[in-house]
């Protein structure tokens, strides 16, 4: 297996502990937009002092059709859709490389965005991780958890990323990507580069 760069490499100074949202973001769908919501409220309600953090993970992952943006890209999706939002502080935005070793995750991420604050997450194993390594975590309620499952909105894309007619893309996408952000991707020709992924839209998340 070939080892993965660690790039980008962490900050020189982390952020103070925070409420944290972690997430591959490929893309950044609705299901998203609900999770950092729903953490941002939180905070301000138990933690107004402190900061959301938006943990981009797989930033070091070759280019397929599982990771299709790039780290830069899906930061500016996540930017796009805050413009519109209902989130007043911008949230501090970090990215963070994989490293293929579950149990020093939390370790390892707390390198880029910082140490035991407050993890909120949909994903029960990634809740674990975290309160197995001394963070408080909360749950996130998901509602139609499949709908927003990342590899059905990437196959769905994919499936309309030859289409030449942006009204036909937006019918078809918008119910589970925010307008903002798919205009963004279709502007920049970022569902393109779909149709020329041979990898197949298997269901891996």
């Amino acid at each position: 297996m070939t080892e993965l760069p660690m790039t980008p490499g962490p900050p020189d100074s982390p952020p103070p502990p925070s409420v944290v949202v972690l997430g591959r973001f490929q893309p950044f769908h609705r299901g998203h937009a609900h999770m950092l919501e729903f953490a941002d409220s939180w905070r301000l309600k138990n933690m107004p002092n402190a900061s959301l953090v938006v943990a981009i993970g797989s930033s070091n992952r070759p280019e397929n059709l599982r990771n299709p943006w790039t780290h830069s890209e899906r930061s500016e999706m996540i930017y796009r859709w805050l413009e519109s939002s209902s989130i007043r502080d911008t949230p501090i935005i970090v990215t963070i490389p994989d490293i293929d070793d579950p149990p020093n995750w939390v370790s390892h991420a707390e390198l880029y965005h910082g140490r035991s604050g407050v993890f909120l997450s949909s994903d029960a194993s990634s809740l674990k991780l975290y309160e197995d390594s001394g963070w408080n975590t909360i749950e996130i309620p998901m509602e139609d958890r499949e709908r927003f499952e990342g590899w059905r909105v990437r196959e769905t894309a994919r499936m309309m990323s030859t289409i030449d007619d942006p009204e036909a893309v937006r019918e078809v996408l918008t119910p589970t990507i925010p307008e903002s952000v798919l205009m963004l991707m279709i502007d920049n020709q970022y569902l393109r580069r779909l149709a020329f992924m041979g990898e197949g839209g298997e269901p891996v998340g």
